[in-house]
């Protein structure tokens, strides 16, 4: 609160008296200059610049005039009004930043319009007045943001819940139309169905880092990269390991071509860079009413291609037939598994086995192991003996890779 008792002056006149009498026309000033500065505004139907938004300004004014006449802070009321009308932009989409930049073009309209019929003796006045405007912008500048910030929230959490109800209906087999009405989705012809096997962050495993943070920093950037690559709501269940993801595809089955799986598979590989993590995606392409049984399969051909030894990237059926018709029940299939039997139990050779399977030589398998390259040497060296093949030998990788393969299903 001013102490001052008289009224501040421009021109020789109580300033709020002057812009109560200018303020239809302070109103269209402001109205243009937010349109022509703020092209986001500009883009808003006529209707509703000359409706909602003429009307937030018309109140912005007043509440400023009254703050003026007053020299008080706008009350608990006025800054509930703002916070509104915050929220009913946030559901339109405008960013927060132009929002904000609306009210301080306001302000600097208003002053324009005010500085040069100022009188030499009313300097005080206009300091004092600066002063206030400051403070009104420091206050109202926080409640905007929190209005808008709320809305946005509440929007996100809505937006969520439904994709998380909608992904759980497509991979529980219920009807789609059924599923998709009820949370307001529009279905698209079909979904590039994926199982996701996501390695570790360096940070992951750095001492002293804590690892569920670290694994969460990954996962919010996996995720930030594929929603800023794939047009349409991504329908996704991850954790840092892994996880499904739905990617809304634009043609039919049918028609879902090489230079969609090329993409694909640079999507993938951006998405791993953006983690910094090694990503397996096994993938199924599906209608919307065939997603549960596309998942299945994915998820399958992921734990082949991993199981197999291949390298990140993106693998469907037919990029591990051999090795996914090794996995399915057989006895012959029992008996290629039995061959690496002597290795139950012991992951740590599991693991160097698909790792030095995987990288083709001894140094890059220590590297991804983080031992030194004689001790990759002695584990393999201590498989050949447990199991009679020799993972160096030309001979037996083919076997080993499809024991591994035979394997999988019951690892």
């Amino acid at each position: 609160m001013v102490s001052d008792r008289e009224p501040f002056r421009f021109g020789g006149r109580p300033l709020h008296e002057r812009l109560s009498e200018n303020l239809p026309a302070l109103t269209e000033l402001v109205l243009a200059a937010v349109t022509s500065r703020i092209p986001a505004y500009g883009l808003l139907p006529s209707e509703e610049l000359a409706g909602d938004i003429n009307r937030v300004i018309a109140q912005t004014l007043r509440s400023f005039v009254a703050m003026v006449r007053t020299k008080s802070l706008p009350s608990a009321e006025e800054l509930a009004f703002l916070r509104e009308s915050a929220a009913r932009r946030a559901e339109e989409g405008i960013p927060i930043d132009i929002v904000l930049t609306a009210y301080h073009i306001g302000v600097q309209v208003v002053w324009e319009s005010l500085t040069p019929e100022v009188r030499p003796e009313e300097v005080h006045d206009v300091m004092a007045v600066n002063s206030l405007a400051l403070r009104y912008l420091e206050l109202i500048t926080p409640a905007v943001g929190a209005g808008y910030l709320d809305q946005r929230q509440t929007l996100f959490d809505d937006e969520r819940s439904a994709r998380h109800t909608l992904l759980t209906a497509l991979l529980d087999g219920t009807p789609a139309d059924a599923a998709a009405s009820r949370t307001g989705f529009r279905l698209p012809p079909c979904y590039l169905v994926l199982a996701l096997s996501v390695g570790s962050h360096a940070d992951e495993t750095e001492p002293g880092v804590d690892q569920l943070v670290a694994g969460r920093r990954k996962l919010r950037r996996l995720r930030a990269e594929l929603e800023r690559q794939i047009r349409g709501p991504v329908l996704s269940s991850l954790t840092p390991a892994g996880g499904i993801a739905l990617l809304p595809h634009p043609t039919s089955v049918n028609e879902v071509g090489e230079r969609d799986w090329d993409r694909l598979r640079r999507i993938v590989a951006d998405v791993a860079r953006a983690a910094g993590a090694e990503i397996t995606v096994g993938v199924a392409e599906a209608a919307p009413e065939e997603v549960a049984a596309a998942a299945k399969l994915a998820d399958e051909v992921r734990a082949v291609a991993a199981a197999s030894g291949k390298p990140g990237g993106v693998y469907r059926l037919d990029d591990v037939l051999l090795e996914y018709q090794l996995s399915r029940p057989s006895a012959a299939r029992d008996r290629l598994a039995a061959m690496l039997r002597p290795l139950d139990g012991n992951e740590e050779l599991v693991q160097t086995l698909e790792t030095y399977l995987r990288r083709g030589s001894r140094r890059p398998t220590a590297t991804d192991l983080h031992v030194h390259p004689n001790t990759v040497d002695y584990r393999l060296r201590r498989i050949a003996e447990l199991t009679g093949l020799d993972p160096t030998n030309v001979t037996d990788i083919a076997l080993i890779s499809a024991a591994l393969a035979a394997r999988a299903p019951r690892h």
